[in-house]
């Protein structure tokens, strides 16, 4: 079963039994971020220089990616100039959402209402096939912990993981010292090719940028 890049950042941070997200803020921003990669890796959208543009609207094959361009393509038209960073405060609660409906539809969890103090509406999403997720973990444990070489995909995926600083959900009960350096060295993206190297470095920046000032408001 084929996930994206946002759906296994979504995997790693909800708890497998409560269905919690764990990080949820950096986790967020890391979901919309991953939807971002994915479609400059497929080739949909250009990420340079801190601005975004959608070169190719053909239909990925991948409803969740597909509905993410076809709003970044709404989005491109009427907006200017197009940066990264506008984006992702934009998309981000909607590309969570979407992701999450995504792996409920996909089997891998399931929804859970509930209400707190019996007013405040709560949803979580415990694991129901965890299958997926322990493949995920395996493939992150071998090209950072054992130093095998990373796919694609998979240095996409600890590119962002290492942005959004989520070391401890990708590798809870290592310590962080063992795998920063290591997510570090495949962030700097020598697997890849110069257009995805520079989108995944726009997208790590960008990511960095909106953690920050939501940090800052948080803090204010």
């Amino acid at each position: 079963m084929a996930v994206t890049l946002g759906e296994e950042i979504a995997l790693l941070s909800l708890d497998d039994e409560s269905g919690a997200a764990k990080e949820r803020s950096s986790a967020g921003w890391a979901v919309a971020g991953g939807a971002l990669l994915e479609l400059a890796m497929a080739e949909r959208v250009s990420v340079a220089e801190g601005g975004l543009a959608v070169v190719d609207t053909s239909p990925t094959g991948t409803a969740l990616l597909d509905g993410r361009l076809e709003l970044l393509r709404e989005w491109t038209a009427r907006r200017s100039p197009r940066k990264v960073t506008d984006w992702l405060t934009k998309d981000q609660s909607k590309a969570v959402a979407a992701t999450v409906e995504s792996l409920c539809g996909r089997g891998l969890v399931t929804e859970e209402r509930s209400r707190v103090l019996g007013l405040f509406p709560v949803r979580r999403y415990p694991e129901a096939d965890g299958s997926v997720e322990r493949e995920l973990r395996a493939r992150l444990e071998s090209v950072v912990l054992d130093g095998a070489e990373p796919d694609a995909r998979t240095g996409g995926l600890v590119a962002l993981l290492h942005a959004a600083k989520l070391h401890r959900i990708a590798f809870p009960g290592v310590d962080r010292a063992r795998v920063e350096p290591r997510m570090a060295e495949i962030a700097e993206g020598q697997w890849a090719g110069d257009g995805v190297r520079e989108a995944i470095r726009n997208t790590q920046a960008a990511m960095v940028a909106v953690t920050a000032a939501t940090v800052a408001v948080v803090l204010s």
